[in-house]
């Protein structure tokens, strides 16, 4: 009898000890903290065929291992890609992951066009620039990759681009400046500088080149008119290359207002883009298309289309991802319908060209979810745009989806 108390005894502290350790393991898991989102939909979608993907899988593995030192990311979008913090987070990321700090950047000159843009570069000039865009009164020929480009008349003017301390990429050996090659200007680097640079103009792709002796952060460069009969200086934007250091080349192609058909406008697209070598194509557009009211879903697919045929002549072996529209409203009162129609379409457009969906709409909670987001903090009052804190969200919740992927494939590469 005395065994049996003290077995039954131990049974329940054993019990006792279980239930308070599965507790404690249980209350340690991380648990979402918006339960409005659809954690279920964070991951990529494939058709049959994802060999792209599988080919950028092994390249990661090679920049593990130090085979190869650079790997591309492009991200098209327009005012979610334009404030660069969805996918500078999604692309610092990978550097995190990847103990990598080289790599670079394209810039667009925003602060000189007087708009907002990321925060890893800034750019600064003494003379008075006009901004174009795809957009609208906006449009002007010709643009760059961005879909904006800025232009000038003015003489003895000074440009330039600098890293700042929210790069993780904190210096660049080359640069390429993408211009339009006017006869009346020319330009070269600044007198003050002593880099010893080797220049290369590119005309069939739209740059010039210099290579540096040694790493910078920063390059100032001096224009000069030498006549009026000719067309005004176009700048394009700049592309800070660090061949010295293993990363990720990022470029973020965001114009605000841009729409599907936008970046199609741009004559150069093709070449320019080229010369970006591309792994992986991100792009995200169709807040600005669901927004007008002569939508239609065939055009929409058909400026993909040719987006997409774009981008495979730029880079065939590019994997390319398909976000679906984020979940929007119409002058914050009306709660817009054709995101749903949008996020078909990109199913359908995935099927046809053999690529990726990251499904942001169903995520985010399907229709209407964007007042969930605005009452949590993290979208704007027009419930469109998201709050810093939304667009961080966005970005790491891009790169959970990216990285699943990558692990889920590691015996498929290997």
């Amino acid at each position: 009898m005395y065994f049996n108390l003290i077995y039954n005894f131990k049974i329940k502290l054993l019990v006792i000890f279980c239930f308070g350790f599965s507790f404690f393991f249980h209350a340690q898991e991380p648990a979402n903290p918006y339960p409005f989102m659809k954690m279920e939909f964070n991951h990529l979608y494939f058709s049959k065929d994802s060999t792209n993907f599988l080919k950028l899988y092994k390249k990661l593995d090679d920049l593990k291992l130090k085979k190869v030192s650079r790997v591309g990311v492009a991200h098209f979008g327009g005012s979610h890609v334009q404030a660069g913090t969805w996918s500078s987070t999604f692309v610092n990321n990978l550097q995190n992951e990847f103990k990598t700090v080289g790599g670079g950047y394209f810039v667009f000159p925003y602060k000189i066009a007087k708009t907002n843009g990321q925060s890893f570069a800034t750019t600064f000039s003494n003379g008075n620039w006009k901004r174009f865009r795809a957009i609208g009164k906006d449009f002007f020929v010709p643009l760059g990759m961005s879909a904006l480009s800025i232009a000038t008349h003015d003489s003895a003017t000074n440009f330039g681009v600098a890293l700042t301390k929210k790069a993780v990429c904190r210096s660049f050996s080359s640069i390429k400046v993408y211009h339009n090659f006017s006869e009346g200007f020319e330009f070269k680097l600044d007198s003050m500088h002593n880099f010893n640079p080797i220049r290369t103009d590119f005309k069939e792709f739209g740059y010039t080149l210099f290579n540096f002796e040694l790493p910078v952060d920063s390059v100032n460069f001096r224009l000069v008119r030498k006549d009026t009969m000719h067309a005004d200086f176009v700048l394009f934007g700049f592309s800070l290359d660090n061949d010295l250091q293993s990363g990720f080349y990022f470029a973020g192609l965001g114009a605000n207002g841009a729409a599907s058909g936008s970046f199609l406008k741009c004559i150069d697209l093709s070449s320019q883009f080229t010369s970006l070598k591309a792994d992986l194509v991100i792009i995200s557009l169709g807040v600005n298309d669901t927004q007008a009211k002569d939508f239609e879903k065939g055009e929409y697919i058909e400026n993909y289309d040719s987006l997409i045929t774009v981008i495979k002549k730029a880079n065939p072996n590019a994997a390319i991802i398909l976000t679906t529209t984020t979940d929007n409203f119409i002058r914050r009162k009306t709660s817009n319908k054709r995101t749903v129609i949008a996020r078909d379409a990109m199913f359908e457009l995935m099927e046809k060209h053999n690529i990726a969906v990251w499904d942001l709409f169903s995520l985010m909670g399907g229709y209407k979810s964007i007042m969930k987001w605005q009452k949590a903090g993290l979208a704007g009052r027009d419930r469109i745009h998201f709050s810093p804190k939304g667009y961080i969200l966005l970005g790491n919740l891009m790169y959970e989806a990216f990285y699943k992927s990558y692990l889920n494939n590691q015996k498929k590469v290997n």
